[in-house]
């Protein structure tokens, strides 16, 4: 096989969880009176929080804001997220996406996530699979967002693994960026299935699969 590990970004691969972030960050905009669209959303994938939060302030007319300000709207928003979260079930995930789950650890791969979210767990817990993977790379556990390789570099760790034997699954361009920065190959899905640093391209989930050999 060309990889011995496979890392998966979280939302927007394994899950999606946009609508949820979008109606989260809309509350925090609106009652700061600030425009926010999904066009905006859109920039905030793979994003971390904080980073996301000054994006969002980008159209912020108010008075100037402290860190501790910036730190307690960033809390507020992530509270109306996870309030949000618990409306996911094990419907949000997919049979696709189960089914190739299931099919990449029988050939023996070592499977863990990469994800710049805080929530990585809680979501993995509404959908079912706490207790699948082999490894969680997460918001909790890294110091820089993506496209920094961090998150995937501590993830090949927790497997026991270095950054060459392992695949990235990304939606993401700054995910894409984060794995080509780690020395790891990718592969492209959505909105980064046709990024130019991506190893591979992907319209379907199953298909990663035929990546392996």
């Amino acid at each position: 096989m060309k990889y011995r590990g496979i890392i998966f970004d979280l939302d927007g691969v394994i899950c999606h969880t946009d609508k949820y972030h979008y109606k989260a960050w809309k509350q925090l905009a609106d009652r700061l009176d600030i425009y926010f669209d999904e066009q905006i959303n859109n920039r905030l994938r793979g994003v971390s929080r904080m980073d996301s939060l000054e994006i969002i302030l980008e159209r912020y007319a108010g008075a100037p804001l402290s860190q501790e300000e910036k730190v307690q709207l960033a809390n507020e928003k992530n509270e109306i997220y996870k309030k949000l979260l618990m409306e996911m079930s094990s419907e949000d995930l997919s049979d696709e996406v189960k089914t190739t789950l299931e099919n990449l650890r029988k050939l023996g791969l070592k499977l863990a996530i990469g994800s710049s979210s805080r929530n990585a767990r809680l979501i993995l817990s509404r959908i079912g699979l706490e207790d699948f993977f082999d490894g969680i790379s997460d918001g909790t556990n890294i110091e820089k967002s993506k496209p920094d390789p961090e998150v995937f570099i501590k993830a090949a760790a927790m497997v026991n693994l270095e950054p060459k034997e392992c695949l990235v699954i990304e939606d993401a361009k700054a995910g894409i960026d984060a794995a080509h920065n780690g020395g790891m190959d990718s592969a492209g899905i959505g909105d980064a299935a046709d990024y130019s640093l991506a190893s591979y391209s992907l319209t379907r989930f199953s298909q990663i699969t035929d990546l392996i050999f």
